[in-house]
């Protein structure tokens, strides 16, 4: 992957134009977070040199200002809603970000319920946090919201709600997922604020789209692929146009929502301080790349991924066939084709001659490894096998796995687990190689190698199982593939 974004100089721009907002109004600011803080692969993909963490380590550079404030919605409790890319419900992922907030000494003051209506649910979850130490508020549902501006600044609006309590000069809203409810906590806070004559100021953070590039840069339109199912679609902002003569570009969402928005500030602040939703943010990233081409390749790249992750959730009945053809759109719009990705073409060629499914990956050096099916192996596994004995330089044709040790773990499998498939997975495979490297130098030395697949792509002619896709995603691996299953069965494990 060849760097295109500078993290230092993103760090540094983005703390400063961070500290001049808060001062703009007075000494506070209530900064609603969009995405995720630290572990954001998605930009790390499609800005190569943005770190996960990136924006973690940037209000670390400012800890001693940042509070933050944690919001989920009542609704999401009761119904145990589950982070997709995670698996853990929306409650548990509370916990775990206060943890991880915590380990980075980042100040975590408080937790906000909104939509709060004395759920079971969200009720246990309120004593568990109070009793862990965790200050807890409750938000209700205003009648109205988000259109009825006038009644939401009022005793029955944002009056009804806990006003949390505070100490920090930055203020960040954050939350596990969409839909939690912090533009409406952020609201809710100035209210309060006003009420007791403080002056604060609200701004608003997202990554993407990126507004100071055009509006179908493939970074862009990658933001785009990866949030089809919130249905965002990137937009040129109106009002950033009409006020300024500036193109800008930010998505429907805060579009739509900006004139109530704006009626909400005139009646806190007698006037408002912004003229467009892009006014509202203060992301700098698009000063930060200092390589177009790169960070353009790599955003393409993520299109096609995007592509095929949504081909193969079409096949499994995991979403609907207007969000695949979105995908399908947005990768025509982009003028890219899936022989686009490297590994695809490969791959396809090798399952051809070997009448069989296979697997190829690209190394980080662009060389390009298969794999095929056999007796012994799945195809993703033996492409597993054969990369590492490339980066180690081992000639392919050497053994580095005894039958001796694959045997055992195939009768393992078929005569006493009940497996009908005796193929090694991707898991089994490196669990053989390393027994092997207990006595074998030349397979200790394919196990060192492991490293270096992080980053590679990857593609398969055949829906992978989900211990091979995890496994592989675990070593950093870029997995697509072809919406195609191996066999004709209706269930697939």
């Amino acid at each position: 992957m060849k760097i295109g974004f500078d993290h230092e100089q993103y760090v540094r721009m983005q703390s400063e134009h961070i500290r001049q907002r808060i001062a703009s109004f007075g000494g506070k600011l209530y900064l609603e977070f969009g995405g995720k803080l630290f572990d954001d692969y998605h930009a790390s993909r499609v800005l190569p040199g943005f770190q996960p963490d990136s924006k973690m380590q940037m209000l670390r550079s400012l800890k001693d200002q940042v509070e933050i404030i944690i919001v989920i919605n009542a609704s999401d409790i009761e119904k145990n809603k589950v982070r997709g890319d995670l698996g853990i419900t929306y409650d548990q992922d509370v916990l775990r970000l206060i943890d991880v907030f915590r380990d980075f000494g980042l100040y975590v003051g408080s937790v906000v319920i909104t939509r709060y209506a004395r759920q079971p649910a969200a009720v246990n979850f309120s004593n568990r946090l109070e009793a862990l130490g965790v200050k807890c508020y409750h938000h209700y549902s205003i009648p109205g919201y988000p259109a009825d501006a006038q009644l939401i600044m009022s005793d029955q609006g944002c009056g009804k709600n806990d006003y949390v309590e505070t100490s920090r000069p930055l203020v960040v809203v954050t939350a596990p997922g969409p839909g939690s409810g912090k533009m409406a906590t952020c609201i809710s806070q100035l209210y309060h604020e006003n009420l007791r004559g403080v002056k604060a100021g609200y701004a608003k953070f997202e990554t993407f789209p990126i507004w100071n590039l055009p509006l179908n840069h493939p970074v862009n339109l990658a933001y785009e692929a990866a949030t089809t199912d919130l249905n965002d679609v990137n937009m040129v902002d109106p009002f950033h146009l009409d006020a300024y003569g500036q193109i800008a570009v930010n998505y429907n969402r805060d579009i739509e929502i900006f004139p109530v928005l704006n009626a909400m500030f005139e009646q806190i602040y007698g006037q408002s301080p912004y003229k467009s939703p892009t006014d509202m943010g203060v992301n700098m990233v698009g000063f930060c790349i200092f390589d177009d081409d790169a960070v353009r390749y790599e955003a393409q790249q993520e299109i096609i991924r995007r592509y095929f992750a949504a081909q193969m959730s079409k096949k499994q009945g995991l979403m609907s066939a207007e969000e695949a053809d979105k995908l399908r759109i947005l990768m025509k719009q982009a003028g890219l084709t899936p022989e686009n990705r490297s590994v695809v073409v490969p791959a396809l060629r090798r399952a051809e001659e070997g009448e069989g499914p296979a697997a190829a990956i690209e190394l980080n050096d662009g060389r390009i490894v298969t794999g095929g099916s056999s007796p012994l192996l799945g195809a993703a596994s033996a492409m597993l096998l054969n990369a590492l004995k490339e980066l180690a330089g081992i000639p392919h044709e050497m053994r580095i796995i005894s039958p001796v040790i694959i045997e055992p773990i195939q009768h393992l499998k078929v005569d006493h687990l009940g497996n009908r498939n005796p193929r090694l997975h991707t898991d089994e495979i490196l669990l053989a190689l390393s027994i092997s490297a207990a006595t074998n130098p030349t397979a200790e030395l394919a196990m060192e190698q492991l490293n270096a697949l992080k980053g590679c792509e990857m593609h398969s002619t055949v829906i992978l199982a989900e211990v091979d896709l995890k496994l592989l995603r675990k070593l950093g691996i870029h997995v697509t593939c072809e919406p195609v299953y191996q066999t004709k069965k209706l269930y697939h494990k």
